[in-house]
């Protein structure tokens, strides 16, 4: 990965690795949050999302660095779980924030495949 590519979410479509896309996923998050203009008011929401957001990638690394399959299984499902996490913070802003719907809409879409897939990853493995 180079540092100084700047991913858009449509680029990460283009990514098979799920490391890889939650990866420019949470990059995608970082780029737009620090893009955006808000009140301290709302300072908690933006937290929390970036949070959830890069919570995702840094649990599958540490997944796929498990001793075990339950050691694997667990750090994908708190991947998921952080995957849900930032889909809810991204409608609440998108819901309550007069910015601009079409990129929050954007990163929710992502936000929701990186879940399916990672849900698929999970399924899979305990049927193995």
């Amino acid at each position: 990965m180079q540092d100084e590519v700047l991913y858009t979410v449509e680029e990460a479509e283009k990514v098979y690795n799920i490391k890889h896309r939650a990866y420019l996923f949470a990059k995608s998050v970082v780029l737009y949050v620090n893009e955006v203009k808000f009140d301290k008011l709302h300072f908690s929401m933006f937290d929390q999302l970036l949070r959830s957001a890069t919570s995702i990638g840094a649990n599958l690394a540490e997944g796929r660095a498990g001793a075990s399959k339950n050691d694997f299984l667990k750090y994908y499902i708190i991947g998921l779980k952080s995957a849900n996490e930032t889909k809810y913070w991204l409608c609440l802003i998108r819901d309550t924030l007069g910015l601009d719907k079409n990129k929050l809409n954007d990163l929710l879409n992502e936000a929701d495949e990186i879940s399916k897939i990672i849900a698929s990853i999970i399924i899979t493995t305990k049927g193995q």
